[in-house]
């Protein structure tokens, strides 16, 4: 049954005063009550003073509220919000959805020679690697063509000019969680991290400067190589920056002779351009000659010569949803837009999600969205939404796919466990809580689904904001791991869990990403 939850829900807690709980002649609390008073005294760690706490507890067979604390006060939600956009385009889009690459030509092919320009189409496909590009230009010289007398036309219509989303810090555009989003674009690898390139820095000679390549190989940045190779036995220390709104890329510091090379990433500043690099580059190794590369859209009745289609969005959630990808979130917004608007913008796109949602029993009222990936700091949810969506997803036809793609607690594979393969191992919520993590500086999130001790599944929402401490991420895994110990009503206090620590912490002074702060696929620490 789809449930709708207003604001009237957990009236007692909406202004921030959490539930308490007596127990008769100073017995200890038994069933939800004892559940309730650890929930209380998880929340009461100092470093939640003065910061907002938002946290839903439901059992939706039932509909009992086992716990609720700000239920219905918006916070940021941070990467919390992929669970709404996933759900919006699986009902918008189908699981089935794939995204199309082509190549097309208006002119006609005399022996070998195509008398004009070919065009390189996209409608956003995220997984598009260098070798996909290499297989469409192995088509092109099947076709027989080995000399192009026009250019190479990138043809990104598909989604609007504009490439970085509302609220995004500008100082995040270097970082490859921040690329810019087109309709036409690459990946440097099978996480599909798309509109970036992998920076490989290779130790030399002692004293002389290391080696900088780049991963796919492309001209559309410049690398400024200041890298020195250091003495063996030494720790690399290597900080890659591109320019804000350039393609210069600076590589400065040391790696030690001898070591393994240093890889980072960069964000290219327009990914169209890096497909047509790519694609191009392509041409050349497969002998066909092209005489320049430059934007153009096919004309109308244009033939395909070769065409690329993606994995469909089922598969496509594993490595978005459990790696938090930014990109795929925003492409499919976009998508979206141009599927049932016509258009493909944030704006017709947060529209179509908008909608979807509502007819998912969310109140389109009391949430705002203004990107797709909730790196925008102007999102707003409250957990009750959260946990409305979480309840009324297990009745679509999509929820199997999407509920397998969140990421799973402890479960050391990233295709499995993802941003949550480090947290919670060893306790009842290894391999027991699945659920979409969300990090930014003073943000941290985590909403999902645990089985309790007694057998019930149970949907939680945990959204903390505006603390001033290092992440408290260790408080939203004590909440799951308390409601993986749950035991219905024959449930005892039991205090505070014990939180294993993380297997893999990473936070390196010497980039400028607080790393601490951020998911921790963003910085390839899970």
């Amino acid at each position: 049954m789809r449930r709708r939850w207003g604001l009237a829900f957990g009236l007692v807690v909406a202004v921030g005063v959490p539930f308490a709980f007596v127990a008769p002649s100073g017995a200890a609390p038994t069933g939800p009550d004892a559940l309730r008073a650890d929930l209380d005294e998880i929340l009461s760690d100092p470093r939640l003073a003065g910061s907002h706490a938002g946290v839903v507890v439901r059992d939706p067979a039932t509909d009992e509220v086992l716990y609720s604390r700000q239920a219905g006060a918006r916070a940021t939600p941070a990467s919390n919000a992929k669970l709404l956009t996933s759900a919006a385009a699986l009902e918008a889009l189908g699981p089935d959805h794939r995204f199309r690459t082509e190549v097309l030509t208006g002119a006609r092919q005399v022996g070998p020679v195509l008398l004009g320009d070919l065009h390189l189409r996209g409608t956003g496909d995220p997984t598009l690697l260098a070798a996909d590009y290499d297989r469409l230009a192995e088509q092109v010289a099947a076709a027989g063509i080995r000399v192009v007398q026009g250019g190479l036309r990138t043809d990104d219509t598909w989604f609007d000019d504009v490439p970085l989303g509302t609220g995004w810090a500008w100082d995040d555009e270097p970082y490859y969680y921040s690329a810019p989003i087109s309709a036409l674009t690459a990946a440097p690898n099978t996480d599909f991290d798309a509109g970036t390139a992998i920076v490989r820095v290779s130790p030399t000679a002692e004293g002389q400067p290391a080696e900088v390549r780049l991963e796919p190989e492309t001209d559309v940045v410049r690398i400024d190589n200041r890298t020195t190779t250091s003495a063996e036995g030494g720790e690399p220390d290597v900080v890659v920056q591109r320019d804000h709104g350039g393609s210069r890329v600076v590589v400065s510091g040391t790696v030690p002779a001898g070591a393994e090379p240093v890889e980072d990433f960069t964000t290219v500043p327009d990914p169209s351009a890096y497909a047509a690099d790519l694609f191009a580059r392509a041409l050349a190794a497969h002998g066909v000659q092209v005489r320049y590369a430059g934007e153009g859209t096919a004309p109308e009745g244009a033939r395909v010569l070769a065409e690329r289609q993606s994995m469909p969005l089922r598969d496509l959630l594993v490595p978005f949803m459990k790696l938090s990808n930014n990109g795929h979130a925003e492409v499919l917004v976009k998508a979206m837009g141009r599927e049932v608007r016509g258009e493909g913008s944030w704006a017709a796109g947060l529209e179509v999600l908008t909608e979807q949602l509502r007819g998912l029993g969310l109140s389109p009222e009391v949430f705002r969205l203004v990107d797709g990936s909730g790196l925008s700091t102007m999102d707003n949810v409250t957990p009750e939404q959260l946990t409305v969506l979480l309840d009324n997803a297990q009745q679509r036809p999509w929820f199997r796919a999407w509920y397998d793609s969140l990421p799973v607690a402890g479960v050391a594979d990233r295709m499995v466990g993802g941003t949550l393969r480090n947290r919670m191992a060893g306790t009842a919520a290894e391999n027991n809580v699945r659920a979409k993590t969300g990090s930014l500086t003073g943000v941290t999130s985590l909403s999902g689904y645990v089985t309790a001790a007694n057998g019930r599944e149970l949907v939680f929402s945990v959204v903390f904001n505006d603390f001033v401490s290092d992440s408290p991420k260790d408080l939203e895994d004590a909440i799951a791991i308390r409601l993986a110990e749950y035991r219905g009503a024959d449930d005892q206090p039991r205090g505070r869990p014990q939180v294993p620590q993380q297997r893999v912490q990473r936070d390196d002074p010497r980039t400028r990403a607080d790393e601490g702060a951020l998911e921790c696929s963003w910085v390839k620490a899970c």
